[in-house]
């Protein structure tokens, strides 16, 4: 079963076999509903972190460059499941991740990170959930810390917007715009590892500059 799930994962990131299930298994609006339903899990679902999400995105614009998807729809029902899928990871972060820091005294889950948290956000949080948009795994939990960090939700809902708005356009754009080049089309897993690599190029720099940031004592 495991297997048969990876497969079909996997078939969600290449352009034919996407092709093929579209006209297959997944016609109408079950496609729509499945591809719905994977963005809103990766960007919101703390476990949908394993799940495509720069991948899928550019795999559906060169499906929409092919004429089997409407470009305009896509973005829009896409962009529409990143924010509410960070609009519930959000809500279990002020409600259930919220309740882990309440004791002081827990040696996990301790106040001191829950008021570093708040502060943080308060901060940086707006920056933070727009370039969260765009690293793939971070994605997946900056909501739910926001929600941790008690970050105003109206402040959130506006730079969630605005993220995943920027997201989605770009990605699926970028698969519209390249997906008919014969040299993409033929290292087309290259280009969707390479894509994934230059998302992960913010949190390494980052990364290094924290190393590189003389310590303060606390």
């Amino acid at each position: 079963m495991a297997a048969g799930i990876l497969h079909f994962i996997h078939s969600l990131t290449d352009p034919n076999q996407l092709i093929q299930l579209l006209s297959t298994v997944l016609t109408g609006w079950l496609g729509y509903m499945v591809l719905f339903a994977v963005v809103f899990a990766e960007s919101g679902l703390l476990l949908g972190f394993f799940l495509p999400g720069d991948s899928l995105l550019f795999t559906v614009g060169v499906v929409a460059g092919a004429g089997k998807l409407q470009i305009g729809t896509m973005i829009a029902m896409l962009a529409t499941a990143s924010i509410l899928g960070d609009g519930i990871g959000f809500l279990l972060g002020g409600t259930l991740g919220y309740s882990l820091f309440r004791k002081t005294n827990s040696r996990l889950f301790r106040r001191e990170y829950l008021d570093r948290t708040h502060e943080f956000y308060e901060r940086h949080g707006g920056k933070t959930i727009v370039y969260a948009k765009f690293v793939p795994i971070i994605r997946t939990f900056a909501a739910f810390i926001a929600g941790v960090g008690k970050m105003q939700y109206t402040r959130f809902l506006t730079f969630n917007v605005v993220g995943a708005i920027g997201w989605v356009t770009s990605m699926v754009s970028l698969g519209y715009a390249l997906g008919n080049v014969r040299i993409v089309r033929a290292n087309f897993e290259k280009v969707v590892l390479l894509i994934i690599a230059v998302s992960l190029i913010p949190v390494v720099l980052q990364v290094l500059k924290g190393r590189a940031a003389p310590q303060t004592p606390r």
